[in-house]
């Protein structure tokens, strides 16, 4: 018997006990204006491999939903999966790689790897991305519910653009909330003199000249970008121990800490299969002379397609600060995107004074949220209070100021340093 999809999100979420029900071999199925969309639910990756494979080659999935950065997460974390495989009319129509995680009481189906993650879209084969707009809403939802409400609470899409390259996000009819965060972006033309046009380029220019005044006259530097395995790692084990002193001396956790996060950037170095798609690559400004081999700056970028992102980024404070290695660092890497056919940088979520010196391109972010059971009800509910309330706060710069240096303060006892990089 399939499903009646006549209810709404809340009233469906109310009435689980008849939900269950309408699931059929294991699979919610809704006749829809554009056919038969079937879900099911599958808790490894490798059954699904050949249709994820198919639908992250499409320019418009992102990269952080892609196999082999969703495989470097599930093997170094141990969250349950529930990967949501949809069809329509038997043919594959889109992948929610999905794990579950318990925050408090609620458990929450959210992207694999979420924490670290810059954009998400889910993975949307064209078609379907055409032919969503003709499912009815409220439909959807209740299909939702039905192939997931056994396996979470709440399911919470966070980093989600609903507008992306010119087209709508097909889940953007889902009860969503606007991130607090939004990312940021530069296009990039053939060259570098090009792309910066639009920014205050003269000003640009003589920064980087002199930067490398000031690095020449210490002796010099070079670019490094790691090929090796071994010289790879031994990058990384330098951005760990960059970013923990710098998070020391802001007053801020590390997010880098843990041993598992670790785990998962070394597991994403060695997962390149070669090509012009890269899930991780590592970037440094190496010293020449008086600081003969350290490094300065570090950088990692992911790409795919034409589009590049900025994973994460240090400095060692102690190296030359006044020549600002970290906004060097930029400048080449950005250099080298924009001649080898990449079309856009991104810098990803967060607003910092660096992103917007570089970047004049803002992408606003969404979290979709549909409540699954009573308890997602409630998580959603203060999941949106919290992002409007850091929206407000954000959207006042003396006030975000003050917060931050309560939080550093309260960490360390010290007023935060105040840095460009």
């Amino acid at each position: 018997m399939r499903a009646q999809m006549h209810h709404d999100a809340t009233a469906f979420a109310e009435e689980l006990p008849d939900v269950g029900h309408a699931v059929l071999n294991g699979k919610a199925v809704l006749d829809t204006p554009v056919g038969e969309l079937a879900l099911t639910i599958h808790h490894q990756m490798e059954p699904v491999e050949a249709s994820w494979r198919e639908l992250e080659a499409d320019p418009w999935n992102s990269l952080h939903q892609g196999y082999d950065w969703c495989r470097a997460w599930v093997q170094t974390h141990d969250h349950p999966l529930a990967i949501v495989e949809g069809r329509l009319d038997g043919q594959i129509a889109f992948l929610l790689p999905l794990e579950i995680d318990r925050q408090f009481l609620v458990r929450r189906a959210q992207l694999v790897g979420s924490p670290f993650t810059n954009f998400n879209s889910g993975l949307f084969s064209a078609p379907f991305r055409q032919a969503a707009a003709a499912i009815a809403p409220h439909d959807l939802e209740a299909l939702l519910i039905e192939a997931l409400h056994d396996h979470a609470d709440l399911l919470s899409l966070t980093h989600v653009p609903l507008d992306w390259r010119g087209e709508r996000h097909p889940l953007a009819a889902l009860p969503h909330v606007r991130n607090q965060n939004a990312s940021f972006q530069l296009p990039l033309a053939a060259t570098m003199e090009e792309s910066i046009a639009p920014l205050n380029a003269k000003s640009r220019r003589k920064k980087y000249r002199a930067q490398m005044r000031k690095l020449d006259a210490a002796g010099g530097y070079e670019h490094i970008r790691p090929t090796q395995p071994g010289e790879q790692q031994s990058l990384l084990e330098c951005f760990f121990q960059q970013k923990a002193a710098r998070f020391a001396a802001v007053g801020l956790p590390n997010v880098f800490q843990p041993a598992d996060t670790q785990a998962f950037f070394r597991m994403l170095l060695e997962s390149d299969r070669g090509g012009s798609d890269v899930p991780l690559e590592l970037h440094a400004i190496r010293l020449k002379g008086e600081y003969e081999g350290r490094i300065a700056a570090i950088t990692g970028l992911s790409r795919k397609g034409d589009h590049v992102i900025c994973q994460f980024g240090s400095i060692d404070d102690s190296l030359l600060p006044d020549a600002s290695p970290g906004e060097l660092l930029f400048w080449l890497v950005i250099e080298r995107s924009a001649v080898s056919g990449a079309a856009v940088f991104d810098f990803g979520i967060g607003d910092q004074d660096y992103k917007r010196r570089w970047c004049n391109i803002q992408t606003e972010h969404h979290d979709i949220l549909l409540p699954l059971r009573p308890a997602g009800r409630l998580a959603a509910m203060t999941h949106r209070g919290m992002a409007r309330t850091k929206t407000l706060i954000k959207g006042n710069p003396h006030l975000y100021a003050l917060i931050q240096r309560w939080r550093a303060m309260g960490t360390s006892g010290q007023p935060p340093a105040k840095t460009d990089d």
